[in-house]
């Protein structure tokens, strides 16, 4: 069963950073599509940010410019760097995998999801 496991969550005072990472024990990391997403309190999950197989990336206007999605194939690692955090920022924040090739933010088009990180900004 493929697992993954989000870390780097925490607390940070708005304009701060944090980076996000994404592990997982699958074998043809290569061959899925990545994306990070969030969940407010209250609010409906939304995309974030996204990577293709072949490296493209599409982000959420929210965060265009703020956020840098990557991943490391040799180290199985999907990363996400925030910075300039804002309280809206505020959530929990899941890595989801699924086989295929164009970055999307759709989560319909996810079936390997973690089981989340907290982001908290306050002001």
């Amino acid at each position: 069963q493929v697992e993954l496991v989000e870390s780097g969550g925490g607390s940070v005072q708005a304009g701060g950073s944090l980076r996000l990472s994404c592990t997982t024990s699958m074998y043809n990391y290569e061959y899925y599509r990545w994306a990070w997403f969030r969940q407010a309190p209250g609010k409906e999950r939304e995309g974030v940010a996204a990577i293709g197989t072949d490296g493209r990336t599409t982000y959420a206007d929210s965060v265009k410019g703020r956020f840098t999605i990557s991943k490391d194939n040799a180290k199985n690692t999907l990363y996400l760097q925030m910075n300039n955090l804002k309280p809206e920022d505020t959530a929990m924040y899941y890595c989801a995998a699924e086989l295929g090739a164009g970055a999307t933010l759709s989560s319909d088009d996810f079936g390997i999801w973690g089981q989340g990180t907290q982001v908290t900004v306050f002001s």
